[in-house]
């Protein structure tokens, strides 16, 4: 039974190995997604508001429209928590013993996942367009170019990162699905040591 692995994690309360951890192509792909989304809350928050020399207040840079740095600063945002609550539920993955549990967590993960490839494809999408629409006279600096264009480009590599990070998690869920240990009479190896070691007497 050791030789099984429920949902790409082997029995519960096995010893937690950070290289192999850090080895996994979903910790990579989870680590790029939570690198991006700081990339993206740096650039607009440190960089995305401007202004003309006449002027006090201070704009979007994505043409004057609130909006559009108002939705990168909280995707950015979200985006990070949600990388960082999940990279700490994939540390915690192996030593959940329900297999129930963990199909669970992995559907959430695909749920997740691809819900965020969506958002970042929208973001994309509204920040491009609001910044082939901005006009030069209102940066006539051009202060924060290159910051609005790196946001446009790591809110497109999300979209893929995302959703390949659903892709992953979709593999995961065949991949458990596909072994015996999903057969309704599986036992968690854990509890069956556990059932030996402790017998019941009726």
């Amino acid at each position: 039974m050791d030789g099984f692995q429920a949902y790409g994690a082997g029995k519960a309360g096995g010893a937690f190995d950070p290289l192999t951890f850090i080895r996994q192509p979903q910790t990579v792909v989870r680590i790029l997604c939570w690198l991006f989304s700081i990339v993206i809350l740096g650039c607009v928050a440190n960089e995305g508001y401007v202004n003309r020399p006449e002027e006090v207040e201070e704009y979007c840079i994505f043409n004057r429209n609130q909006n559009a740095c108002n939705y990168a600063v909280a995707m950015g945002t979200l985006c990070f928590l949600c990388s960082a609550g999940f990279l700490a539920l994939d540390v915690y993955f192996p030593q959940i013993s329900g297999v129930k549990d963990r199909k669970k967590a992995v559907m959430v993960d695909i749920g997740v996942s691809a819900f965020w490839s969506l958002i970042w494809f929208v973001g994309f999408c509204f920040l491009a367009n609001q910044w082939q629409f901005s006009k030069p006279e209102d940066n006539p600096l051009n202060e924060g170019a290159d910051a609005a264009r790196a946001t446009i480009f790591f809110c497109f590599f999300s979209i893929f990162t995302w959703a390949l990070q659903s892709l992953l998690a979709v593999h995961r869920f065949k991949q458990g699905a596909d072994t015996v240990i999903f057969n309704q009479d599986y036992v968690d190896p854990e509890q069956q040591e556990s059932a030996e070691a402790f017998p019941t007497y009726e």
